[in-house]
């Protein structure tokens, strides 16, 4: 699965390049982030969708929580004790609290890479993972907002499928990574993408590296949790 992942930095003008954004907004881009764990509030890029707003059906950047929480859901956060941080991408469609979202909010998620921990010498070690000649890419993701204490709420999940060759040795899932002429098709609910999206996942580019173990501290931050480690 994936229970952390990082991004380097983007520039706005990348964004607006590959997602033509309605407009660049006057605040700074998000900043690099190389422990993003669930809970965390990260920028998702999404179709808006509240008619009260002018950006209404446009393409926008906005913040939103790692763990999807369904729109029905009426119980204060501390309460729901399911994970909702992944979703299989073949199991979403008769999940209750994925099902809403896979049909009307789709999302893409900004990020760098991912960590996997798997076994070294009877050990657990945490290992990077990225795409090669990539710096940055979008994970596929589902969206879901609801109301908690009056408040709206964002929230999203990282959609998975099975792991490819080179990453099976690590875990049997992976997430699924958007290509980019299928970025639009995703965002706009084009049902005749969404089984090339979710067998879209570049196969040859993919590839993993041994990281240290600093990054299990979800307070631990910086570029330099990337870096390879000798095992």
């Amino acid at each position: 699965m994936c229970g952390r992942f990082f991004r380097h930095d983007v520039s706005w003008e990348e964004y607006h390049s590959a997602l033509s954004i309605l407009s660049v907004p006057d605040s700074e881009p998000p900043e690099p982030a190389y422990n993003i764990a669930p809970t965390q509030s990260v920028p998702i890029i999404r179709i808006e969708t509240d008619h009260d707003s002018p950006e209404e059906g446009a393409t926008i950047i906005s913040p939103a929580m790692w763990g999807l929480v369904p729109h029905w859901w009426k119980k204060p956060l501390s309460e729901k004790k399911f994970s909702t941080f992944n979703a299989k991408s073949e199991e979403a469609a008769d999940k209750a609290s994925f099902r809403a979202a896979l049909k009307y909010r789709h999302c893409l998620i900004p990020a760098s890479g991912y960590y996997e921990w798997s076994s070294h010498k009877g050990k657990k070690r945490p290992y990077a993972i990225g795409l090669q000649n990539h710096r940055w890419f979008f994970f596929a993701g589902l969206w879901d907002r609801v109301w908690i204490d009056g408040s709206p709420l964002d929230s999203f999940t990282i959609l998975t499928t099975a792991a490819n060759d080179t990453l099976a040795p690590l875990h049997k899932r992976m997430p699924i990574i958007v290509g980019r002429e299928h970025y639009q098709d995703w965002l706009n609910l084009n049902r005749e993408a969404d089984e090339i999206v979710f067998a879209a996942s570049p196969m040859a580019n993919t590839h993993y590296w041994p990281v240290g173990a600093s990054v299990g501290n979800v307070r631990n931050h910086g570029a330099q949790l990337i870096e390879e480690a000798t095992l």
